[in-house]
């Protein structure tokens, strides 16, 4: 947490809030969140400079001050919010872009797990941490066809695979386990015994779960909210992420739990194959 569509949705909602500020002052209170460049270069390259877009790659929002980018990683618990100056700052906050017209974009983050860098506009793309990140599972250009040829040759489990940034970004846990029940491939098949008939139902699978998903404002099923503190709603939706014991929607067979790639993994017995 977040994936794709909360990233999306974080992306979307800053873009009505932060759009056309220019930057006064940047304060950073724990130094080691900014990767490059080092703090004090961060702070100045920013100062002056006006928010001119927003935008995601995989899990990673982008955030436009011509000329520069800047590049976030939220990892687990990473979130923005727009405050007034005046408002008192909250606990975990760590980088603070203060606006000229008063208010603060304020990044708030408990484990300390997200990462900022800052690049040169249509830099960012071949620099770190973007450069190995492999296709949008949501652009037109990912088609049917460069999905099946991107799993020829393969003989890793599915979910491992997908988990992997450098073959599809934008997927963690939560997406895979619903794309591949929707699919109805078990998560611990070898994507070498994949029918192409399975290869399309997965394919499709991906891209309705994250717009679904999207549609639904994300997922909350641990702190994420949006940039206007509002919680997502596809976990209402869920089919077996978290729901360990549980009857399947579909056969009733009680949701599997186990541990694919390190990652806990949730599965109907009978309704994945």
């Amino acid at each position: 947490m977040p994936e794709l569509p909360e990233v999306e949705t974080v992306k979307e909602t800053l873009k009505t809030l932060i759009v056309g500020k220019t930057v006064e002052d940047v304060s950073i209170f724990l130094p080691r969140l900014i990767k490059e460049p080092e703090p004090e270069a961060f702070r100045e390259m920013l100062k002056g400079r006006t928010v001119t877009g927003v935008g995601r790659r995989g899990k990673f929002l982008l955030i436009f001050f011509d000329p520069w980018v800047l590049v976030s990683h939220l990892r687990m618990e990473g979130r923005y919010s727009l405050e007034l100056q005046d408002q008192p700052k909250e606990k975990h906050t760590h980088v603070i872009f203060g606006f000229t017209d008063g208010t603060e974009l304020r990044y708030r983050d408990v484990r300390t797990f997200g990462t900022m860098h800052l690049w040169p506009k249509g830099e960012e793309l071949d620099r770190p941490p973007l450069y190995k990140l492999g296709p949008e599972p949501l652009s037109d250009a990912f088609t049917l066809e460069q999905f099946t040829e991107r799993l020829s040759g393969r003989k890793t489990r599915i979910k491992a695979l997908l988990l992997n940034q450098e073959f599809l970004t934008g997927l963690g846990n939560i997406y895979v386990d619903e794309s591949l029940y929707t699919a109805g491939i078990h998560p611990e098949r070898s994507v070498s015994t994949l029918t192409s008939t399975e290869v399309k139902r997965l394919y499709e699978s991906i891209r309705s779960t994250l717009k679904e998903a999207i549609e639904a404002g994300g997922s909350s099923v641990r702190s994420y909210v949006n940039g206007n503190g509002e919680m997502g709603r596809f976990q209402l939706r869920i089919k077996v992420y978290g729901r360990k014991g549980e009857p399947c929607h579909c056969c009733g067979t009680p949701i599997v739990r186990t541990v694919v790639a390190g990652r806990g993994t949730h599965f109907c017995s009978k309704c994945q194959d």
